[in-house]
């Protein structure tokens, strides 16, 4: 019994190096900048980088610049979805003009105070009220998601293995030998997150990304966590922007027509990188075509 506890206590002194290890690499990657603004140059449409969920809502948004088609992901964001459809079957957005407009990064829209002719109040209006993000979703079967495996061993496994009261189960104890062994996370997808909080009686939370910042993604605009009302933006940096992912809810992304969002995000622009008045785009109508 002593040889088996001297053991067990190795295997956590190596969990506890094995986790530092880790955090001091994630800690060293390099901080995401705000992008830059770039010179105008063509654009090419790229192909989408994820599959569309199976259940979308189909929206045509026509703009003074043309039509830009969407489809939006009521699985993955329902409330942000059923506000941005109600909002546009009522008409909310229609004469509302994309207000913020940057190169090589994204164009705004979606608020109402640019019906009016104060350009100063631009970006600060809204439906009346705000709801919380959705860019999160709640985890507890499978899983391949590296950041969730990462969860799984921070928020459970650890302190299940530093809880020295514990005579660790058979099943934890070979994992963390075996991702000790390999040196990585991957030997904790072989389970459902639901797996490890019956087995350690710990059942903190386990949260994935509902979906990225991607080019062509239309997310919602917010003044800070849980603000969401009426603004919008779609992504137009070729690489997407994964500074704000967590932070701003994907709820779709164009499917046709980022023709027309480049032209938009490349109209000229004062120091607010508010359109100048005779270049604004005006979104027109929303609508939603059938399959």
């Amino acid at each position: 019994m002593r040889t088996f506890h001297t053991h067990r206590m190795i295997i956590v002194g190596l969990v506890l190096l094995l986790s530092l290890s880790m955090l001091n690499c994630n800690n060293t990657r390099a901080k995401t900048k705000e992008p830059t603004l770039v010179k105008e140059e063509k654009k090419v449409e790229t192909p989408l980088k994820e599959e569309s969920p199976k259940n979308v809502v189909r929206v045509t948004m026509d703009t003074t610049y043309g039509e830009i088609n969407l489809e939006l992901w009521p699985d993955i964001a329902p409330k942000t979805v059923d506000n941005f459809v109600t909002l546009a079957r009522k008409g909310f957005y229609n004469g509302i003009y994309f207000h913020r407009v940057i190169p090589d990064f994204m164009i705004q829209g979606g608020c109402p105070n640019t019906k009016d002719d104060d350009r100063r109040n631009d970006g600060q209006g809204g439906p009346g009220y705000t709801f919380e993000d959705e860019c999160l979703i709640p985890v507890t079967g499978e899983f391949k998601d590296d950041d969730v495996a990462k969860q799984v061993w921070e928020k459970i496994i650890m302190p299940y293995m530093e809880n020295s009261s514990n005579s660790p189960q058979q099943d934890i104890f070979d994992i963390v030998k075996e991702v000790q062994k390999q040196g990585s996370m991957e030997p904790i997808k072989a389970h459902p997150v639901s797996f490890y909080q019956r087995r350690t009686g710990i059942n903190a939370p386990i949260y994935k990304l509902g979906a990225k910042n991607l080019y062509a993604s239309i997310s919602m605009a917010n003044a800070g966590p849980n603000t969401n009302g009426s603004q919008f933006f779609i992504i137009t940096k070729k690489d997407g922007t994964p500074w704000l992912d967590g932070k701003h809810t994907v709820f779709g992304r164009v499917t046709s027509g980022m023709d027309v969002v480049h032209k938009i995000e490349h109209l000229p622009r004062d120091r607010s990188d508010n359109p100048n008045a005779e270049n604004q785009a005006f979104i027109n109508s929303i609508s939603f075509p059938k399959e």
